[in-house]
């Protein structure tokens, strides 16, 4: 299932780019968070899930 970011709940805490680099970096603006492998199978994408203060990423 593929990697999504809602972009409403998303507050561009950088904390998925962070975490999972390869997978997530932030839009032009640097405000909100886009997801760049919506594929992945990283390990890093499910601690970059648990780590999201909104919930705002979902697979």
């Amino acid at each position: 299932m593929a990697i999504t970011i809602d972009p409403d709940e998303c507050i561009g805490c950088e904390s998925c780019v962070e975490i999972c680099p390869e997978v997530f970096e932030m839009d032009e603006d640097g405000e909100k968070a886009v997801v760049i492998k919506p594929d992945s199978t990283a390990d890093c994408v499910d601690e970059a899930i648990e780590t999201c203060p909104n919930e705002a990423i979902s697979r």
